[in-house]
């Protein structure tokens, strides 16, 4: 009886993949329903029977991309467990992949998508918020208070540090956003870490 329960949720992941990158690619309003079918290679019925019309697939498409997007951030400051020693690398390797989430096609189309439609759909934003950038700041708060009691970082208010952080990553890519850049290469998203690192690390760095 598990292989029937499972194909269902399979199929409905395929949909909502093929949807994202149907709505990123076209925009809500230019996209149909038969669109998001062909992309997924299903009959529009069974499209229909996943999911029941265009809004919820919008709906449902960009939340299953923010739980994939907030995954990839999660596991992207692991890397600040305690370790011992100079806490440097663990942060610039954390930045790094930081970047790399929130600059990835899927990133970037996430954010323009659920801001785009906000009047229409007036709650979606704020889920696909704290879905990210909210689950990403309160575990980075967690990892930075560990970081101060096993003084590695001097004694802070940990959810100020986070923010301190993000703001540090997050500004040079929406910055790179408003003059229309695409793709930020490697090379620029390791220097950004960098900067990122060596300045919130003169502030925040053990005495």
């Amino acid at each position: 009886m598990a292989a029937p329960a499972r194909g269902r949720i399979d199929k409905r992941q395929q949909i909502l993949e093929a949807a994202f990158a149907v709505f990123a690619r076209r925009g809500y309003a230019q996209t149909c329903v038969q669109e998001i079918a062909d992309a997924a290679g299903v009959a529009k019925p069974t499209v229909y029977n996943h999911l029941t019309d265009k809004g919820t697939l919008f709906r449902e498409a960009l939340l299953a991309a923010a739980d994939a997007v907030g995954a990839e951030t999660l596991a992207a400051v692991e890397p600040l467990r305690d370790s011992g020693g100079d806490p440097r690398p663990a942060f610039t390797d954390s930045a790094y992949r930081l970047l790399q989430a929130c600059s990835s096609e899927r990133g970037r189309s996430l954010h323009r998508l659920a801001y785009a439609q906000a009047d229409e759909f007036a709650d979606l934003a704020a889920e696909v918020q704290q879905r990210t950038a909210i689950r990403l700041r309160e575990a980075l708060a967690d990892r930075l208070a560990r970081l101060a009691l096993a003084g590695r970082l001097r004694p802070c208010a940990p959810e100020t540090a986070a923010e301190q952080y993000l703001a540090l990553l997050t500004g040079p890519l929406e910055t790179r956003s408003r003059l229309g850049a695409r793709k930020i290469p490697a090379a620029e998203l390791r220097a950004i870490a960098d900067a990122a690192t060596d300045t919130f690390l003169r502030a925040y760095a053990p005495d």
